[in-house]
């Protein structure tokens, strides 16, 4: 989804707040199991099944889609 002008609010956001890291891995698949398993992702969803937070995110991510959904949008 895009949000037109909130798009530059939230790459300006991302630029202060988020960030990201990685490593070179043969098999990336195993690291990322290790690591879902061992460090608390919760906004990671994919083979986290256990994260305490599952059921909040999922909810949370349902409603701002559906919030998205009905806002209006502008060229």
């Amino acid at each position: 989804m895009t949000f037109c002008e909130g798009e530059v609010v939230l790459s300006d956001w991302m630029a202060e707040n988020a960030f990201v890291s990685w490593i070179e891995s043969p098999e990336p698949w195993v690291v990322e199991s290790d690591l879902i398993t061992s460090v608390n992702l919760p906004l990671n969803l994919d083979r986290n099944l256990s994260s305490p937070s599952l059921e909040f995110v999922r909810a949370t991510r349902r409603a701002a889609k559906e919030t998205a959904r009905r806002s209006p949008t502008r060229p």
